[in-house]
């Protein structure tokens, strides 16, 4: 029952097959559990593929199972219209499309399975690239912000120094009124005279300037450093909104080139197991030689043409006596008197009556 399923795989005529030896039967049905096996690899693989786009189990394996059926049916077409002949060379020929063919599924059919088998290595890519986008996506977010940024520190720079500069001069007021009262500079006098007073209003007038200066800085300082927060926060919010857009950047396009970062000789010894998978029923039947099976299909597949060109000759000649016969039996016609005399009865009609019909129609006219 499973050599029969497998000899039905490989697209034999089965008919032909019970006439032939067990070993025959056997390598067929070899040729078609190649082919069966490399159809649910094939599905495997797609239906893994596809997981990654899909993210559901039922779309994977419903979409996977039709992909292997595809695969199924043409690797079964190929292996099937292959025909042993005379020369090897005219073989090789034959083949060669069909081995394109296995090449290109070949490709299809290892690519999803590399992306299974190195899932970790390509996890690891993965997560280098997505913490360089995420620093690259922060830095550009950033770049949005920074000029407001920058004003406002300057501006919050430029307050401070406002305060720092008036805090300057009245300690210079503050030492000036105290020197005098020491009498180290100024009059020289030691004591609290007028000169002393007129210098500590004066210090007394700027303080209290300066508190005025230092208490509205500080409220505007403020609400520039509320402002800043804002900002941050605004900023903060982006990033984790686009966040989940880097996170989610493990699609199969992504895979697939996170793939391509990884060293080429592993992925290229599954390419050629893959490829030797697929062309190994094509290989098969190029380098064994003809066996009972190929006669005996050679020889129908010759009775057939030449009933075929049997049936156009005979039509052939069918015609062309059928053609012969009515020649000859019009050309007696032809000869006789009887037919002669009719016909010629005939013309004469027609004549009379197109005459008739001239002279009405000139007459008519005039």
């Amino acid at each position: 029952m499973l050599q029969r399923f497998f000899i039905f795989c490989s697209g034999a005529d089965t008919d032909i097959l019970e006439q032939c030896s067990a070993g025959e039967r056997t390598k067929y049905a070899g040729i078609g559990a190649t082919v069966f096996f490399t159809a649910v690899m094939a599905t495997i693989a797609a239906a893994y593929a596809l997981y990654t786009v899909f993210d559901t189990y039922f779309a994977a394996v419903f979409f996977g199972i039709i992909w292997g059926l595809l695969i199924f049916n043409l690797d079964r077409f190929i292996v099937s219209t292959i025909k042993k002949r005379d020369s090897f060379f005219d073989e090789l020929i034959q083949a060669s499309p069909r081995i394109a063919l296995a090449v290109i599924i070949a490709i299809v059919i290892s690519k999803p399975l590399e992306l299974k088998i190195f899932e970790k290595e390509i996890n690891q890519v993965l997560l280098e690239e997505k913490n360089a986008m995420t620093l690259e996506n922060k830095d550009q977010l950033a770049l949005q912000y920074t000029p407001t940024l920058t004003a406002i520190d300057a501006e919050i720079e430029s307050l401070e120094e406002a305060v720092t500069t008036k805090e300057a001069e009245v300690n210079a007021l503050y030492d000036t009124y105290i020197a005098e009262a020491e009498g180290r500079a100024g009059t020289e006098l030691l004591g609290k005279g007028p000169v002393y007073q007129e210098k500590r209003d004066k210090h007394d007038a700027e303080l209290a300037t300066l508190q005025t200066l230092r208490e509205t800085n500080n409220g505007k300082i403020a609400a520039l450093e509320e402002q800043k927060q804002t900002l941050s926060n605004e900023y903060h919010q982006k990033v984790e909104a686009t966040q989940p857009v880097i996170d989610g950047f493990d699609g199969l396009m992504a895979r697939v080139n996170a793939l391509n970062e990884l060293p080429w000789l592993p992925s290229l010894f599954i390419f050629l197991l893959f490829l030797a998978i697929e062309t190994s029923p094509i290989l098969a039947k190029l380098l064994s030689p003809k066996g009972a099976y190929d006669l005996k299909l050679a020889e129908q597949e010759g009775a057939v043409k030449s009933w075929v060109s049997q049936q156009e000759t005979q039509r052939e000649i069918l015609v062309t006596t059928d053609r012969d016969v009515n020649n000859r039996v019009y050309a007696d016609i032809a000869e006789e008197q009887e037919l002669y005399d009719y016909k010629r009865k005939k013309a004469r009609e027609l004549m009379q009556l197109q005459a008739d019909a001239f002279y009405k129609k000139q007459k008519s006219v005039l």
